[in-house]
């Protein structure tokens, strides 16, 4: 069946490719998500689906699939939202979209850093809320993060996009933390190989670029905040549940830090009260791969992954599972 459902609005290129190769492309251009028995319904009836993070795969959603159903195209990096070996079982391909996403959110990781230290969002509030009658010296002043530490927690290709950002434009020191040692990386940043306990406690800025595994669930408590410098910021552009939110609230509450930027959020979209009232943290919408660019590159893959399939080639962005 050569029918394709794209649960949410992507960029055109990716219908534009799947109907020059003789798709049907149905789009939900609705602004709800789809709830699951509407997910349920769409795996049944279509040969290929492009899914986000948003969609919960769950065992339930892939038992409703029909026959005809090759290929669960996920339009993201990560693939945490799928049960990828439950559809595996059931001769079900998943792919993602490796591998296009590191500049733009290497790009935000900085934004949000720059945010945090600079206390912008404090400083344009000041002025839009008419404070600004002269200037003081003595006003918003915070310390530069030219020649800090840089405290680098996974380092795959956003991390090292980070890296190579936080060395060659604010000539940082860095630290990383990662499964396999980069001695290329080490050469050309001066970065040191650390333990992440050592990461967390002698980094001025900590940013976290994991994927979101049984292992890395909270890997970042309660435990590892308290052993930040109480000047440090946290950053993460990675996946929600790498931090426990509820520690991170206590951290950011009780000044055991001094700021963090968030672009995701362990149970996203929704998000505790309590973090949208504190003062010292900067919130985006899950936006750091939220470029021109990398959208349109993402669009272009998914598409293409279901073609691969369908004319028995191996997807470049096959995910593989044991």
């Amino acid at each position: 069946m050569r029918k394709v459902y794209i649960t949410v609005k992507i960029p055109e290129i990716a219908s534009e490719i799947l109907r020059k190769k003789g798709f049907s492309v149905d789009v939900n251009d609705g602004d709800r998500r789809l709830n699951g028995r509407e997910l349920r319904d769409v795996f049944a009836k279509y040969g290929a689906v492009i899914t986000t993070i948003g969609d919960k795969v769950d065992e339930e959603v892939i038992d409703a699939a029909g026959i005809e159903l090759k290929i669960i195209s996920n339009y993201a990096v990560g693939f945490d939202n799928i049960n990828v070996l439950y559809a595996k079982r059931h001769g079900i391909v998943v792919t993602n979209t490796p591998g296009i996403a590191g500049e733009s959110v290497a790009e935000h990781t900085f934004a949000l850093i720059l945010a945090c230290a600079k206390n912008l969002l404090e400083a344009d509030k000041f002025v839009r809320r008419g404070k600004y009658h002269k200037w003081d010296p003595m006003a918003f002043v915070t310390p530069q993060i030219w020649g800090k530490t840089m405290g680098i927690i996974g380092l795959g290709r956003i991390g090292t996009y980070v890296g190579h950002i936080a060395y060659g434009g604010f000539r940082m020191n860095i630290l990383y933390s990662d499964i396999v040692r980069s001695e290329d990386f080490e050469m050309l940043t001066e970065a040191k190989y650390c333990r992440v306990e050592q990461v967390l406690k002698e980094s001025d800025i900590v940013t976290l670029h994991l994927p979101l595994t049984p292992v890395t669930q909270h890997l970042i408590g309660r435990k590892e905040l308290g052993m930040m410098k109480s000047g440090a910021i946290l950053i993460n552009t990675a996946r929600g549940p790498v931090v426990d939110e509820k520690a991170l609230i206590w951290a950011l509450t009780n000044n055991k830090i001094a700021m963090a930027g968030l672009d995701v959020y362990e149970h996203e979209p929704s998000i505790p009260h309590e973090l949208t009232t504190l003062g010292n943290v900067i919130l985006t919408p899950h936006i750091a791969s939220a470029t021109v660019e990398t959208r349109e590159a993402m669009a272009k893959i998914a598409a293409e992954n279901i073609i691969a399939v369908f004319e028995g080639k191996t997807p470049e962005g096959l995910v593989v599972v044991s």
